[in-house]
């Protein structure tokens, strides 16, 4: 059972509309030509791959903060929250984290708390990899309070090929670590910027699991951590 739960995984409901659309279309082809139905058949097969939705073993101890989404650790530098936001302008501490069409695309909320804003803000769709990405495309950007009354804030954004981001939060709503709130189609960048004096726990060129992999300890006096490949 176990070795079936590795291949055989829960799919987001957001998925069934274009998983349908492909089931469809492959038929279609199918009827035309032989070749065209197997091409469809295995696009309709990446397209359930795509919106899989697996099940997190979330870490619960107080102020462990974990990854929104599963990915790679693109970059990690200072920089001023999304406007729309109002937080003013201290730079603060942002990891984003890379999702290519292959990675899971379900998001998590990185923290236990309260949300206190979600915003959407229209804009381009650039590469996602881009560091302007930030500030120039599409995104939904969330800020979140913690129990002890400081500041969180993540971004959903869109990228090269995403073209539509899901997020089901709702001002004033109590959220829990590693909750899933919403999803990108198909492609995308989540960014996280983390309170002053807190330390990220992971490396650019790190994988995340969202959910899983803790990127800082809001309770913790550890340093920046730094990696390397081996």
């Amino acid at each position: 059972m176990s070795a079936l739960k590795t291949v055989v995984v829960p799919i987001n409901r957001a998925g069934w509309p274009f998983i349908a659309a492909f089931a469809v279309v492959s038929a279609l082809l199918a009827t035309v030509s032989e070749p065209l139905g197997w091409i469809g058949l295995i696009l309709t097969a990446w397209c359930c791959y795509f919106f899989r939705d697996p099940d997190r073993v979330v870490p619960t101890r107080s102020g462990l903060m974990v990854a929104p989404a599963d990915g790679t650790v693109h970059m990690i530098t200072e920089a001023v929250p999304p406007p729309e936001l109002g937080l003013g302008e201290e730079r603060l501490t942002r990891i984003s984290i890379f999702l290519n069409v292959f990675n899971v695309h379900v998001n998590r909320v990185p923290v236990e708390g309260r949300i206190v804003a979600a915003r959407y803000q229209p804009g381009k769709f650039l590469n996602a990899s881009l560091d302007k990405a930030s500030d120039l495309n599409e995104r939904m950007s969330v800020h979140m309070t913690t129990a002890d009354g400081r500041d969180i804030v993540f971004v959903q954004i869109a990228g090269l090929v995403a073209r539509r981001i899901l997020c089901y939060l709702k001002d004033g709503q109590s959220v829990q670590t590693g909750e899933r709130f919403g999803l990108i189609r198909f492609g995308s960048r989540t960014d996280i910027y983390l309170p002053p004096g807190v330390s990220p726990l992971v490396a650019v060129g790190q994988t995340t699991i969202g959910g899983e992999t803790v990127i800082a300890d809001l309770n913790g006096t550890e340093p920046q951590r730094q990696g390397e490949v081996r």
